[in-house]
């Protein structure tokens, strides 16, 4: 009889515990481009049919200049999905899917200009910008806390900012965590992650992942994986460093050709369309890393919840809507 109960104990666990047997769900995550107007349910079940388990919500602020400290946020001027009300009603409806949370603040500069520029000329505009900083942030983990999201990204890409002023992150990220009770993380590009020097503060690694994949119009998958196979070496001891795990807090590439060259490259050019370029980047990316234990996940970029409005556009573009991969990634996802 004793036998029989640590059996069925053993069970248990195995079932609704799955990081004992070290099969920790993936974060199979997406990242949902904010709208002029609120989501409704249809668009939501839309998301939940990806087989994706977590989405990442994107509020914006704006600054004019990257060395200008003035940085603008939930304003009338901004579409609803941007704003701290757009954002909370977003994040309710995706919760009655089952759906879990990221929110994911972004800042957009003036012209265009990188974020990871953003850097001021004086100690004067540095206090001045960080104040700003964290009245932005701190808004949006107070909402996260009240809606009980399960993560929550400190900034996105801001690379001369993280490493200049590490003394202040390191600070901020312990007053983020008087405010939020969820799991912190930082996105940082692929370029320039491990400059980052307080990562040993938060629950993981971000990295927006548009790592150069190859120079062939169409690469096999057989190729790609060749190029992961490096990159991913790197990244094992970078996470095993730290007793950390990765999560790419974005990732995905264009439907054109050459679209494993510079993945970042979102302008928009014309380019001739190659959807399965995108198709063997993205089947590439997935079996070279969501077997591996020090792999957290990952947020695909991008979906457009009002898609139908606006496709045609998107034909070389990042989103996986209307294309090979679209089929492909709900296959994956509901696998993983």
């Amino acid at each position: 009889m004793n036998i029989i109960k640590l059996f069925l104990l053993f069970l248990m666990l195995f079932c609704f515990f799955p990081f004992v047997s070290g099969q920790e769900k993936k974060i199979n995550g997406m990242s949902m481009v904010a709208s002029r107007s609120l989501i409704d349910q249809n668009q939501a079940k839309e998301l939940k049919q990806t087989g994706s388990n977590f989405i990442a919500v994107m509020p914006y602020a704006f600054m004019p200049k990257a060395d200008t400290p003035q940085l603008f946020f939930d304003n009338e001027q901004q579409w609803n999905g941007e704003t701290l009300g757009g954002i909370e009603s977003d994040i309710q409806t995706l919760k009655t899917q089952g759906l879990k949370i990221m929110v994911k603040p972004h800042i957009w500069v003036g012209s265009g200009t990188f974020t990871g520029k953003i850097a001021m000329s004086s100690e004067a505009h540095w206090k001045a910008f960080e104040s700003q900083y964290k009245q932005y942030i701190l808004a949006f983990a107070q909402l996260a806390e009240e809606n009980d999201v399960e993560l929550f990204c400190l900034g996105t890409e801001l690379n001369s900012f993280a490493i200049q002023r590490k003394d202040f992150w390191c600070d901020f990220i312990t007053e983020v965590s008087t405010v939020y009770s969820g799991k912190l993380t930082y996105a940082e590009n692929w370029d320039s992650y491990d400059n980052v020097g307080f990562w040993d503060s938060l629950d993981f690694i971000g990295i927006d992942a548009y790592f150069p994949i190859s120079e062939e119009r169409t690469p096999s998958t057989k190729n790609i994986k060749s190029s992961w196979f490096v990159l991913k070496r790197d990244l094992k001891a970078f996470s095993q460093s730290l007793q950390t795990k990765i999560l790419l807090t974005e990732y995905g590439y264009r439907s054109m050709d050459y679209a494993g060259k510079q993945p970042w490259d979102s302008s928009r050019e014309e380019r001739p369309v190659n959807q399965t370029a995108q198709l063997n980047l993205l089947k590439g990316l997935h079996e070279s890393l969501w077997d591996e234990g020090w792999f957290a996940g990952g947020f695909l970029w991008k979906w457009f919840p009002n898609f139908n409005e606006s496709g045609k556009r998107h034909q070389n573009r990042f989103t996986v809507q209307g294309k090979r991969s679209e089929s492909y990634l709900k296959s994956f996802y509901s696998r993983k």
